[in-house]
């Protein structure tokens, strides 16, 4: 069986060592990128079956900017996206995770806040709500979200499950 490759885009090199170190140790063939820019060229070049996105690298949503492309080009669409960020994760059991999303920009202790990210955590269902500069909300689907500091012990499993391996 051919090993499945995954992109890593984060700009910090030490973050992008340590999850090549763990999945590669799985089996797992690793490309890098640094910036939204070589993301988005690696993922055309090199077709990876999954990335993993940090959220803020040049700019605080550049993360959620290159999700946000890959889910709305047909091309592209169907490769799992993981979110890479240390922001809390609303969970729910309601399997529409985007009318989640919007109930708690609802909610006065949520309204506020500038990125929700929110999950099933029945189905895995998943999404990222973010209020963009001109203060529009933004949603789009992922696959699930990896938290920092990374750790071995849920990352591989996150990813075996969305890779169905």
């Amino acid at each position: 069986m051919e090993s499945k490759k995954i992109l890593i885009v984060d700009d910090d090199i030490d973050v992008i060592t340590i999850i090549e170190t763990i999945l590669r140790r799985e089996g797992y063939k690793v490309i890098s990128a640094t910036n939204k820019v070589e993301g988005m060229e690696k993922i055309r070049s090199e077709k990876p079956d999954l990335a993993i996105l940090d959220v803020m690298m040049t700019t605080h949503y550049e993360g959620f900017e290159l999700a946000k492309e890959i889910t709305e080009d047909p091309t592209l669409r169907k490769m799992p996206v993981l979110m890479q960020t240390s922001i809390d994760i609303l969970t729910t059991t309601k399997s529409d995770v985007q009318a989640m999303a919007r109930e708690f920009r609802k909610n006065p202790g949520f309204k506020e806040l500038h990125v929700l990210l929110v999950k099933d955590i029945n189905t895995g269902q998943a999404g990222v709500d973010y209020l963009s500069e001109d203060g529009d909300t933004i949603w789009f689907p992922v696959d699930g979200f990896i938290r920092k500091p990374v750790d071995a012990k849920k990352v591989v499993p996150e990813i075996n499950r969305i890779l169905g391996e």
